[in-house]
Parts: structure tokens; C-alpha cells; sequence
């Protein structure tokens, strides 16, 4: 277990036998609470991981095959058009869970992280995975936090696939038809993660007049 089969900018991902991975957090920490979330959506038949251990800074999880819905849309394997449709698909279906803590009726499990690469293209579905930035609240900051994800990509020089990026959140946003609580999603990541002010305020600006169209 010296080579991991995926890295991500938090953990590294190591396979255990041919049927169970271990997700481990570099900076450690406890991942009981995100085990929870997703043995709850796992119980309600969501598309997640199975979990067979957490402790510490580990989860034991059910090992999947298949690329990202990021890997796909890449090599073009997945069309965008298809790509945007399986992203408000798992939005749409996560949403339509009951929440598990909270008080408000309408508030709902939000991922906050549910981009193309967080998304594994298996044989049998596509399967959220990284469900370390879950929290519970209003639907609409999920969908906008994906949006916003995209356009951090869109708006960015330097990134290969800006455009496709861009036409991603166009259809995206076609689908979900919201783009509620932009400055919630942008507060949301500048805390959770190396997103510079000038960075997030230009895909914020995107997101904002994409989302009027």
C-alpha cells in the first residue's frame, strides 16, 4: 500500500483487495461525520460508496471501476450536453432526500463539492464520491457551488479546458434553473480552499450572467 491509485488534494486513495479502498486524509482529522452521510444516503439507495470502516483519519470503502465524469468528458467519451445531464441528475436526486439533521423541512444533504471529478463513471451508475464538505441547508447553494466550481475552471487562463468548462456550466445551468445564494457559494469557497478573491469574483461574475440567459 506504498503507491496510491488516486490522489486528490486532500486525501490519497489506496487499493486494499479487489473489492475495498482506503481513503485517507493527508492533514488527518475524524471522518466519522462524513461516514455517516454517506451510510444515511447509502441506506436511501443514493449512489455513494459503501463504507466498511471509519475511523480516525481512514474510511474503508467499497472499491469502484470506472473513469471520472471529468476523465470522460476529456477523452470524449461523454458528450457535455450528457456530462451537464448526469451532474443536475445526482443534484436533483440528492435533493429529493430528506435532510437527516436538520430542523427545516426544506433543507436537504448538500455534497458542496459535486463537480465532474468527484463523480465515477461505474458500470452499473454513476457514483458520488469525496463527501467531505457535506453539510445540510437550502438545495440551491448546492447547485450554485457546482456552478461556481465550473466557472472557477471556465475563467481560468491557464486551464486546458476552459471551454468545455464553459459549455459544461451552460448546459448545467439550463438544467437546474438556479443560481441562488452566489454570495453563500462564494463565502463557501474562500473557506474551503486555496481560492484567491480575484479567482472566485470572476466566476462568480460568469456564473451570475450565464445563469440570466
Amino acid at each position: 500500500m506504498t503507491v496510491p491509485l488516486a490522489s486528490g488534494r486532500d486525501a490519497d486513495v489506496y487499493a486494499l483487495d479487489a473489492h475495498r479502498v482506503l481513503r485517507r486524509y493527508r492533514a488527518g482529522g475524524d471522518v466519522r461525520p462524513e461516514a455517516e452521510v454517506m451510510r444515511y444516503l447509502h441506506r436511501l439507495g443514493y449512489p455513494v460508496p459503501e463504507v466498511w470502516r471509519a475511523e480516525g483519519s481512514e474510511l474503508e470503502l467499497t472499491r469502484l471501476s470506472g473513469p471520472t465524469l471529468a476523465e470522460a468528458l476529456r477523452a470524449g467519451e461523454v458528450d457535455v450536453r450528457t456530462g451537464a445531464d448526469v451532474l443536475a441528475d445526482l443534484h436533483r436526486r440528492l435533493h429529493a432526500l430528506p435532510a437527516r439533521l436538520a430542523r427545516d423541512p426544506a433543507d436537504r444533504v448538500l455534497h458542496l463539492d459535486l463537480h465532474p471529478q468527484n463523480i465515477l463513471l461505474t458500470d452499473d451508475a454513476p457514483v458520488v464520491i469525496d463527501w467531505r464538505n457535506s453539510a445540510e441547508g437550502p438545495p440551491e447553494l448546492d447547485t450554485t457551488t457546482t456552478a461556481l466550481i465550473l466557472a472557477e475552471a471556465a475563467t481560468d487562463a491557464d486551464a486546458p479546458l476552459a471551454a468545455l468548462a464553459r459549455e459544461l456550466l451552460t448546459h448545467f445551468l439550463g438544467e437546474v434553473k438556479t443560481v441562488g445564494l452566489l454570495d453563500e457559494a462564494v463565502a463557501l469557497r474562500a473557506r474551503t480552499g486555496p481560492h484567491g478573491p480575484a479567482r472566485l469574483a470572476r466566476a462568480a461574475a460568469l456564473v451570475a450572467r450565464v445563469g440570466r440567459r
